[in-house]
C-alpha cells in the first residue's frame, strides 16, 4: 500500500511539473502562412497572419540576413518571381493612402514596422495590422493574393510609395490556412 501511494504521489508530482512547462493555450487562429525565399530560392524565413478576437497580427521570422533594420511589407499581388520580385507589385494600399506612419497622408495597409536582424543574421517581428478583421481578410485574400517582401534596407516610414527601403531581397506568397 505504501508503495502504491508513493507511486501515485510520484506520478502526481511529475504531472504537475509537466503542466508548468506546457505553454498556455492561445485563442489565436492562424489565417495564413508564407515561406520567404531569396532570389536563389533558398528559404530565409516564414510569416504567419493570426487572428485573436478582432485583432489580426503579422508575425515573421527571418534568418541569414545582414544585421540591422529591414523594411518588410505586404504587397498587392501574390507572385514572387526572382530575382527582383517585382511581380509582387506595390504595397497593399486599398485605402489609397501614402506610405508610412510618419507621413501625414499615410499609412497604408501594407506598411509594417522594420524587422530588426541581429548579428547572428536572425530577426523577428510581431505587429498588429490596422483595419477591421473583415476588411483585412478581404484585402489579403482577394483574387490575386498578397505577397510579403523583405527589403535590403530600413523603411524610413515616410517616403511614398515604399519608404526608401531598398531592393527586394526575399519574398513569399501568403497561403490561406483552412480552419
Amino acid at each position: 500500500m505504501k508503495m502504491r501511494m508513493a507511486l501515485v504521489a510520484l506520478v502526481a508530482t511529475l504531472s504537475l511539473g509537466a503542466c508548468a512547462t506546457v505553454p498556455p493555450q492561445s485563442n489565436a487562429n492562424t489565417l495564413a502562412t508564407a515561406a520567404l525565399a531569396n532570389a536563389s530560392g533558398q528559404s530565409v524565413g516564414s510569416v504567419e497572419i493570426v487572428q485573436s478576437g478582432t485583432t489580426v497580427m503579422f508575425r515573421a521570422n527571418v534568418s541569414g540576413q545582414a544585421s540591422g533594420e529591414h523594411g518588410i511589407h505586404l504587397h498587392t499581388t501574390g507572385r514572387c518571381e526572382a530575382p527582383g520580385f517585382t511581380t509582387a507589385g506595390g504595397h497593399l494600399n486599398p485605402t489609397a493612402h501614402q506610405h508610412g506612419s510618419l507621413n501625414p497622408a499615410g499609412p497604408h495597409v501594407g506598411d509594417l514596422p522594420n524587422i530588426i536582424v541581429g548579428p547572428d543574421g536572425n530577426g523577428m517581428i510581431a505587429s498588429q495590422l490596422t483595419g477591421t478583421a473583415a476588411d483585412l481578410l478581404a484585402n489579403l485574400f482577394d483574387a490575386d493574393g498578397t505577397a510579403i517582401v523583405l527589403h535590403a534596407g530600413p523603411d524610413d516610414y515616410k517616403t511614398d510609395p515604399s519608404g526608401n527601403s531598398g531592393g527586394r531581397i526575399a519574398c513569399g506568397v501568403l497561403l490561406r490556412f483552412l480552419l
